[in-house]
């Protein structure tokens, strides 16, 4: 198994050794997954966002010596976030879950870009609260991220309104 995480245009220049050509490759259980950049501090952290969920994972500062390791950074935060978010799972199940990162280049899947950016402009307004990157909880405000309203289905009704939290529950259960 493998999980398929596909960069932004930004991302992708600073990742390029890691993007792979090659698109055949198995899904996951938790499907695909979309990655963008911003800055806090001129830090590089990674807002990585499930596009089936809109479920989000926030990597605080990110160097180029952290990329050999970035499977095991991915499913330690994931692990961590979802343990802040109330959803319990097995650490070695969930690592099984994502098996392998492959990164691949943009698929430019609007929506999902389009939810990342407003929730970078949330990070924002967060950033002048909190002031630097030692500062910044990111486990809460990727909880208040995740519990933003988001709208899945096709149709307008209210019942079609969740979060983020809820959809992975159901997804992982």
């Amino acid at each position: 198994m493998s999980t398929p995480i596909h960069t932004s245009k930004k991302l992708e220049k600073l990742v390029k050794r890691l993007i792979v050509a090659d698109h055949n490759y198995e899904h996951g259980m938790l499907g695909k997954w979309n990655a963008t950049i911003f800055y806090v501090d001129r830090k590089k952290c990674w807002l990585i966002s499930n596009a089936r969920t809109q479920y989000n994972v926030i990597l605080p500062d990110i160097t180029s010596k952290d990329l050999k390791n970035i499977d095991n950074i991915f499913c330690e935060t994931l692990y961590g976030q979802l343990l802040y978010d109330g959803i319990i799972t097995d650490f070695d199940k969930l690592c099984n879950i994502i098996g392998n990162l492959i990164f691949l280049p943009t698929d430019n899947d609007r929506k999902t870009t389009g939810f990342q950016n407003h929730r970078i402009a949330d990070l924002e307004w967060w950033k002048h609260e909190f002031g630097s990157l030692e500062n910044m909880p990111f486990k809460d405000l990727t909880n208040r991220l995740n519990y933003s309203p988001i709208h899945i289905g096709e149709s307008h009704k209210m019942s079609d309104y969740t979060d983020a939290i809820k959809e992975m529950k159901k997804l992982l259960n």
